[in-house]
Parts: C-alpha cells; sequence; structure tokens
C-alpha cells in the first residue's frame, strides 16, 4: 500500500487493526465510541433526512455509525483501510441483518477517500467522518476528498479533538494512561485541530462551515452529550454550495 496515495500512516493502521476483535464489545476498547455514538448520529440526523439519503462514512472502523445510519433509513457507503475492521464490520452487519425483516444497507469497501472520490464524485448527501483526521499525515488532502463526495447542497459532518491543555489531559493523559479507556498512543496531540485551523481548511475546499458543537463525555455513568464548550471534543457540520 502506498501510504502517501492513500494519506494514511501504517502504524495507524496496524494500530486499529488490533482493536478489531472487539470492536462492538461494549466494555472493551472501543468503549467510548460506542457512548459517543448516539449524540453523533443524532447530530447528523437532525440535519440530514436520512431516510433514502445516500451517506459515505469515511474511516468507518468496525461499522458503529454506519449501521447506526443504516438503521435511520440511510443508503451507506463505508470505507476503512484496515483489512480487520472491514471484515469485523461486514460480519457484524450479516450477524444483525439474519435477525432483521428489513436488511440494514451498508456497502462496506476497503478503501481510501481518494479512491473514493475518484470514482464517486459529488454522489453523496452527506458524509461522516469521525474522529478520523488527527489520524491522517494530510488532513487537507482528507477534507478535499470529503468535499468532491458531496452532491451540491450536500452536507459534511466530521468530529475531532481540540488541541488545548484540556484535551491532552483528558484524552491522552486521562484515557489513555490513567483510565485507560483507549490504548496507550492511539493519540498523537501535535495532530489535533484547533476549530480555527479545521474552518479554514473547509474553506480551502469550498466548504461553507454551518455549525461547531462540543461534546461532553462522563466516563463514570457513560453519558454523553452535546456541549457548548468545544475545548475538548467537538463536531462540525459544513455544507457543499447548491450551485
Amino acid at each position: 500500500m502506498n501510504s502517501t496515495t492513500h494519506n494514511v500512516d501504517p502504524e495507524e493502521l496496524a494500530r486499529f487493526g488490533k482493536l478489531a476483535a472487539r470492536w462492538w464489545d461494549p466494555d472493551g476498547e472501543s468503549r467510548p465510541l460506542h457512548d459517543l455514538n448516539p449524540v453523533r448520529l443524532a447530530f447528523v440526523a437532525e440535519r440530514v433526512p436520512l431516510p433514502g439519503a445516500r451517506v459515505a462514512d469515511v474511516g468507518c472502523g468496525g461499522g458503529l455509525l454506519s449501521e447506526a445510519l443504516a438503521k435511520a433509513g440511510a443508503n451507506v457507503t463505508a470505507i476503512d483501510l484496515a483489512p480487520e475492521v472491514i471484515e469485523v464490520a461486514k460480519l457484524h452487519l450479516y450477524e444483525a441483518n439474519t435477525v432483521l425483516p428489513s436488511p440494514h444497507a451498508v456497502d462496506y469497501r476497503l478503501c481510501s477517500s481518494r479512491e473514493l472520490a475518484e470514482r464517486e464524485p459529488g454522489t453523496f448527501d452527506a458524509v461522516c467522518c469521525m474522529e478520523l483526521i488527527e489520524h491522517v499525515p494530510d488532513p487537507a488532502a482528507l477534507i478535499g476528498d470529503l468535499a468532491a463526495l458531496l452532491k451540491p447542497g450536500g452536507k459534511l459532518f466530521l468530529s475531532t479533538l481540540n488541541r488545548t491543555p484540556a484535551s491532552f489531559v483528558t484524552a491522552i493523559l486521562g484515557a489513555e494512561y490513567l483510565a485507560r479507556l483507549l490504548p496507550r498512543g492511539t493519540h498523537d496531540y501535535r495532530q489535533f485541530l484547533k476549530p480555527s485551523e479545521l474552518a479554514a481548511l473547509l474553506r480551502r475546499a469550498g466548504l461553507v462551515l454551518d455549525e461547531i458543537s462540543g461534546i461532553g463525555y462522563n466516563p463514570l455513568n457513560r453519558k454523553a452529550w452535546l456541549s457548548r464548550h468545544a475545548a475538548v471534543n467537538y463536531m462540525v457540520s459544513a455544507s457543499k454550495s447548491a450551485a
């Protein structure tokens, strides 16, 4: 795999690939993702009518958000570059669909954002990219790919970590070293993006920033919520011009 072409760090892929087997374990290493998933889904669903919508989930991991989007009625194309997590996502979807009267529609693919943007430009009503941008070597290239995927008038949804002392204490010292909610080395503080930096990348890609919302999270009671405070985790929505 050409890491430059695919905008990926091989060490990051290996790290997340090791988590694949327990991705759907709500008490495993992906526990925070399980807790945050309902808030992320609600953020998207309140801004895009999901039934019948074409939605891309870029950096889908084991498919937590992908399946939730499909359950809400979206036709989901979900991509990742870690083969292990794509296989787990496919397996979980297969098992879930065996007991459902109407199967969920998720098209899982092992491919990069650039490859998908080249194959299907301008075809998605919404694109979701959760907790990926802080893990790629070239954030600007990723935003460019995501913008290219959107139809005119389409919506982009991103979640990431702010580069603040609070995020360093919470996401790295707290989550990785003290509470051990995440494996050590999951995050690199230098790759965190301030909202102003992310807004600049969106503008360069021709997108309009619509909204920024912080995400609060209490790991003790496992509650997550939208917040006015974006010092640690935050989500953004952005739009592609309808013209």
